[in-house]
């Protein structure tokens, strides 16, 4: 068990499993999981994309992808459009109701950005935050 202590693999999954419940937990409420959450606030933010744009904006798998949006596009929250003659190849944008839904989510998603803050300390929240964006940035 001692080195389970030094492995960082671990320790970042088992704080991400943990940070992602209390979020996913207060999104349930608007009917969203975070990933289908931060999927439709990139599709905001970006407008139309498509699915490769997307994975790769998300570092998502495509397989992993398409799972998140099937739900998105059943419920009218995300719409989808072939690109040219190749039916494959399709764009994803965020509809009216998606839009709705995702202004809906920010109070959920605001309240639980103040849970982990106040619990893990804002300061801390922010250096942590940093710190996880870097490795990312840093990696590619």
């Amino acid at each position: 068990m001692e080195g389970l202590f030094d492995d960082d693999c671990f320790a970042i999954r088992q704080a991400a499993r943990y940070v992602s419940q209390l979020y996913d937990h207060h999104l349930e409420n608007v009917g969203l999981t975070i990933t289908q959450f931060s999927l439709m606030g990139r599709l905001k933010r970006m407008g139309p994309m498509t699915m490769k744009q997307l994975a790769e904006a998300m570092r998502m798998q495509r397989t992993t992808l398409v799972r998140t949006i099937q739900p998105l596009r059943r419920n009218g929250l995300v719409s989808s459009a072939a690109l040219g003659p190749d039916a494959r190849a399709l764009s994803i944008a965020l509809t009216a109701a998606g839009e709705e839904r995702l202004v809906a989510g920010r109070e959920r998603w605001h309240a639980a950005q103040a849970e982990f803050e106040h619990r893990f300390g804002e300061q801390r929240a922010a250096a942590l935050r940093s710190e996880l964006f870097a490795i990312t940035r840093d990696s590619i």
